[in-house]
């Protein structure tokens, strides 16, 4: 399976269903009177991220992914979002940028090197495949698992089905 296969359309998947979690939590907040910045704002833990961040990682772990494997410049995307709407345009954003790649820019990507900060503070070179799998794809459904879960920990009726969307 290419690096193509393995990343863009996981990407995608999950990426679309996070915008579809984000509304079913705006219809919550509305549906009970629940000022959207208290779900906006959650966190699961105080040294965690809120949801936004979390989704805003989300889609930049994807984007910048899918980028370091084709070799084209990273995107840098201010993270500004402060709505349900806002960080819902920014996932579309990423998606459309993520199906923007062609399968052709990911030949060979499995063993070029990709040198990434994993959290150390210094980098650490890693292959392609390594990159990806080590670190790309953990990092990015960290994300994602963990916005559905302050979702769901805030009481928005979410179930695997969300997360997973359209298999």
């Amino acid at each position: 399976m290419s690096l193509f296969d393995s990343s863009v359309p996981a990407f995608v998947q999950t990426l679309t269903s996070l915008s579809a979690v984000l509304d079913k939590a705006e219809a919550h907040a509305k549906a009970r009177g629940i000022q959207p910045d208290a779900l906006l704002g959650a966190r699961l833990f105080p040294d965690m991220f809120p949801l936004t961040l979390q989704i805003q990682h989300a889609c930049d772990l994807a984007g910048r992914a899918c980028a370091r494997l084709a070799q084209v410049e990273i995107p840098i995307t201010a993270d500004t979002e402060t709505t349900f709407a806002e960080l819902n345009q920014r996932i579309g954003k990423t998606i459309a940028y993520v199906r923007a790649f062609e399968r052709s820019q990911f030949d060979g990507a499995e063993t070029r090197n990709i040198t990434v900060d994993v959290g150390s503070g210094r980098p650490v070179p890693l292959s392609g495949q390594r990159y990806l799998s080590n670190f790309a794809l953990p990092s990015f459904y960290f994300h994602a698992t963990t916005a559905y879960d302050i979702l769901r920990h805030n009481g928005v009726e979410l179930g695997k089905r969300d997360f997973l969307g359209a298999v």
